[in-house]
């Protein structure tokens, strides 16, 4: 490839890159090289220049794809040097030009909202006006009348913050490098560190003048004060002192004197007479004039009151939950969360839609009494409604069809909530589009638990049900659209007839700044909340999940447009957590007139002899383990013997995708029986329309059972008995934490309820042969039975685990909007947030060992993965838990040869002896793809660092055979094949 590197570093920055660049290719100017070059000397070159990158760092590279078009590759340091397709402009100027004359001139005795120089009580109200009418509109419940009015007070509130002397100083300047960061950047100069922004100084500002608000009870004035404090994300500061309104009374008085910020309380009282003054000419009800009627009198008796009642008064928590909540308490707690969620998405994208007006057109909004213009939305063009109706002539009408369709009416006559209860093959998948058809939706998100789960969901709409509308896929790892009968990648997010999503993409509304405004249009839409039950367990989203579907639930009767579905609904979390009524779930019986029976079979998981996990299988069997490493090391022990397919989550990003489509198109109905045998982790158990003629699967709570039970003789096609295989230890039937499948279960939150579980089928079932529909009625029974005993209840137990882990990792404010000030970068990379909900994972890169003989592994010289050489494709990436990654003592050795092994790793420049700092740098970088921690390493970079014999026992390779991918499996547990085969 024929690549030109253009240089515009300044200083000292200037010589270092030179000599790099010199090194590899011809100079043609001053600052321009060109080359012939290989791939892999193009990432040498960005490896060098990278290790002596400082900000006067400024250098892009272009590959020449032909004699008139050249693309951008990357860009190390200073990307501002260059524009976005890496141009560097030839000329500038600071003097006025014709097209950034601005229309109007700043004041000095106005307040200003923002660099378009709004003025801040017009500013204000359009805020609060247009957000009281998001609230209505998108609630559309007289019951929520009142805090309607809470979302008006909190909009006409937010930015008096920004009478902040030093604001207004800066906004009058004149034309600002960055307007889009209004209010969060002054200038250059000045940092935050010191100084409160003016979400917190308009808190303050409340606080100071609260015993002046008239008829807002304690609940209302919580709800303002929340939205107030986080209509923007909280700032990252490296020392923040800054706890409560009192800290940052303290830091302004010092920053602008006592005086001024007297001055700034009057101005403040003053705007709010000018709001209400507008409030009035717009006709709006008089909510300021009722319940804000602020003066200045008795100022200092006011700041003397809030010295003294705010000293002990923190910041509003962004999340408020206790870990000895009763369950009466906590459903509480989600309600107050929900409302503030919703209200804070009005203020803040009711402030998107005005600030993007100029001055003069919001002022003529505001006279002509046009604002709710600005929220007139543009129709919905859909043919969504033609597609569901075709869907019902796919299918012969028969008795099957017609209990389908039934259910789909009781549903959709519902009032509250639609849950949708049905064993596995029932067609739970055609119920749910057919309520679609019947509530007139013109567009449904389809959101599911897991990628794999939106994988199978996905394939069964676009070739089953909707073959020719938008079926959109978007998750972290896959974006693309069926249209058409074609693919499309990279479609705009959410313009999909149904979009199909995971639960992470839809959080991110009440969990990040950034996407808050998509809250709105999502309580709005259609939802299916598939297999629903999975966040059950899971920490944290239990909790906010039950904030969504509270979110929901604020709609008027008959308008909640929402369907929960799973075959396990979990009666228990449903009535106690989600306050669904039992009698809002419609239950969709089975046609499967087969017969099955579950055998218990006890074994020891610490050898291979007599292990069920390690036996051969044939004829259509599907071995599901809990975990992915059992069901890789199954898959390696008896590869040669069996002709076995291997599905879990271990796998890199393009590996997924190919897996999934063998196991899919081999195990599908009439598909191709490419495969006897299919060993996986419980990534296959739901929402994935394959079937099984034989299952062993290891013992697991109720909700998993039944769901790897619904892949066994799927579409009831057998005339035998279905023996579904359960593999259980003893102590898992004593319900002790002790081996690791009880260990497992116990993280899960689920140890003692599978226990019950357990009991409860021996006692009921002990061997007899049942029908489908009657598993489901005991999984019905048995959670009417554990309700009945209060306290003493299994279930309870776990639940109540599993919501405590909740809270306390909401307290360890994982689920805080936070935001660091950084310039922006147009690549788009791959990151890690320091608040991710599903674990503390980084990027990690790992060698390849082939394993087709697991006696004597090889281990080849290459990585699982090579990173791409532009900055815009997405790696091929593998991701793992921190916490698992320094168990193994993996972090320390890297640490230690890390440096040497890559000499353009930041970690290179921290001596050897402070390993703890070295830790520090390798975790915090290895949230961006570009730094990933490297689990195991090839015998080249080995050789840097001592050779072979240093190679870390447990160290992570990615494993491979001829046949497929292993995946990421730790060198350790290799050894469990090994010694067991020697003995054997």
């Amino acid at each position: 490839m024929i690549v030109t590197f253009i240089s515009q570093c300044e200083k000292k920055a200037l010589a270092r890159t030179r000599r790099v660049l010199d090194a590899f290719a011809d100079r043609i100017g001053d600052n321009t090289w060109q080359t012939v070059i290989t791939e892999e000397g193009l990432v040498a070159v960005k490896k060098l220049l990278r290790k002596t990158v400082t900000k006067n760092t400024a250098v892009s590279c272009h590959w020449i794809r032909c004699r008139r078009r050249s693309e951008l590759m990357w860009i190390v340091g200073n990307r501002n040097k260059f524009n976005e397709q890496g141009i560097v402009p030839v000329n500038s100027t600071q003097k006025e030009v014709f097209m950034d004359v601005m229309t109007m001139k700043a004041k000095k005795d106005e307040f200003y909202a923002n660099t378009r120089l709004q003025p801040l009580a017009e500013h204000s109200f359009a805020i609060g006006y247009l957000a009281q009418q998001l609230f209505k509109k998108i609630v559309d419940n007289d019951e929520y009348e009142n805090l309607s009015k809470v979302a008006f007070l909190a909009g006409c509130l937010h930015d008096l913050g920004k009478l902040d002397p030093h604001f207004q100083d800066w906004v009058k300047k004149g034309k600002q490098k960055d307007p889009e960061e209004d209010g969060q950047h002054i200038d250059v100069k000045f940092t935050f560190d010191k100084h409160p922004r003016h979400n917190e100084i308009s808190l303050l500002i409340f606080n100071l003048l609260e015993s002046q608000c008239k008829n807002l009870n304690n609940r209302q004035k919580e709800s303002i004060q929340h939205v107030l404090y986080w209509h923007h994300a909280k700032p990252y500061r490296q020392n923040d002192d800054f706890t409560s309104s009192y800290k940052a009374y303290e830091y302004l008085i010092k920053n602008i004197s006592a005086e001024k910020f007297s001055i700034l309380v009057i101005n403040s009282t003053n705007v709010i007479k000018r709001i209400n003054g507008i409030a009035k000419h717009f006709d709006a009800i008089e909510l300021i004039e009722q319940n804000l009627p602020w003066n200045e009198e008795n100022l200092n008796t006011l700041i003397e009151n809030f010295e003294y009642s705010f000293k002990s008064r923190n910041f509003p928590e962004f999340k408020s939950y206790a870990s000895t909540d009763s369950i009466d308490v906590l459903t509480g707690k989600i309600q107050i969360n929900a409302q503030h969620n919703l209200l804070r998405a009005c203020v803040i994208s009711a402030d998107r839609i005005v600030s993007k007006q100029t001055a003069q057109d919001l002022m003529d909004y505001i006279a002509e009494k046009r604002l709710d213009e600005l929220l007139d939305d543009q129709e919905i063009l859909s043919n969504l409604a033609e597609h569901l109706k075709n869907v019902e002539y796919k299918f012969p009408d028969s008795e099957r069809t017609q209990k389908q369709n039934q259910v789909a009416q009781e549903l959709a006559d519902l009032r509250d909530i639609a849950v949708l209860a049905g064993p596995a093959g029932c067609g739970k998948t055609k119920i749910a589009l057919e309520w679609a058809r019947l509530k007139d939706a013109k567009k449904i998100i389809w959101v599911c638990p897991r990628v794999q789960v939106c994988q199978g969901i996905f394939e069964e709409l676009t070739q089953d049900y909707l073959p020719d509308a938008k079926v959109e896929i978007l998750t972290g790892e896959f974006k693309y659209i069926n249209e058409g009968g074609k693919i499309k990648n990279e479609p705009e997010p959410f313009s999909g007839d149904v979009v199909v999503t995971t639960i992470d993409q839809i959080l991110g509304s009440i969990v990040t700044h950034t996407n808050v405004n998509s809250l709105l249009p999502f309580i709005d839409a259609y939802v299916v909340f598939d297999e629903y039950h999975e966040y059950i367990g899971m920490e944290i989203f239990n909790l906010l999940f039950a904030e969504l579907i509270t979110n929901k639930n604020m709609r008027k009767r008959c308008e909640k447009n929402t369907l929960l579905v799973s075959a396990t609904p979990h009666y228990y979390y449903l009535e106690n957590i989600l306050n669904v009524h039992k009698d809002d779930v419609i239950e969709m019986s089975s046609f499967n007139q087969s017969q099955y029976q579950i055998d218990f079979v006890d074994y020891d998981e610490s050898v291979i002899e007599g292990n069920p996990f390690y036996k051969t299988y044939s004829d259509q069997t599907f071995i599901i383990s809990n975990t992915a490493q059992t069901a890789q090391l199954g898959f390696i022990y008896q590869k040669n013997q069996e002709n076995s397919v291997l599905f879990h989550s271990k796998y890199k990003r393009s590996d997924k995708k190919i897996w999934f489509d063998e196991v899919f198109d081999s195990f599908k109905k009439d598909g191709s029986q490419k495969y006897d045998v299919l060993r996986s982790g419980p990534i296959v158990q739901a929402s994935l329309n394959i079937t099984s003629k034989h299952m062993l699967s290891e013992m697991t709570s109720p909700e998993n059972m039944l769901q790897r039970m619904g892949r066994l003789d799927r579409f009831g096609e057998s005339r035998d008995v279905n023996i579904l295989q359960i593999a259980i230890t003893e102590n898992v039937k004593n319900g002790s934490c002790k081996g690791s499948l009880a260990y497992f279960l116990n993280q899960l939150n689920s140890l003692q309820t599978t226990k019950a579980w357990y009991d409860f089928l021996q006692d009921r079932l002990n061997g007899k042969v049942f029908k489908i529909a009657e598993l489901y009625k005991l999984y019905s029974e048995f959670y009417k039975q554990q309700m009945q005993l209060g306290d003493r209840s299994a279930v309870m137990q776990d639940m109540n685990k599993a919501l405590k882990k909740s809270i306390d990792l909401m307290n360890k404010k994982v689920t805080e909007p936070t935001k660091v000030i950084k310039p922006k970068m147009a690549e788009r990379k791959s990151k890690i947030s320091k608040n991710s909900l599903r674990g503390d994972s980084r990027f990690v890169q790992l060698a390849v060992l082939n394993l087709n003989d697991f006696k004597q592994p090889i281990f080849e010289n290459r990585y699982a993965y090579t990173p791409p050489l532009d900055d815009t494709t997405e790696y091929d990436n593998l991701t793992e838990s921190l916490n698992i990654i320094k168990d193994l003592g993996l972090i320390n050795f890297i640490a230690q040869k890390h440096g040497n092994v890559d000499s353009t790793h930041p970690v290179k420049g921290i001596p050897e002896k402070k390993q703890q700092a070295r830790c520090a740098v390798l975790e915090s970088y290895a949230r961006d793809a570009d730094f990933p921690l490297y689990l195991s390493y090839i015998e080249d970079d080995l050789n840097k660092v001592g050779g072979t014999g240093v190679r870390h026992s447990e160290a992570i390779y990615y494993a491979i055979t001829d046949q497929q991918p292993i995946g990421s499996i730790s060198l350790d547990k290799l050894k469990f094949l090994t010694t067991t085969h020697e003995e054997k």
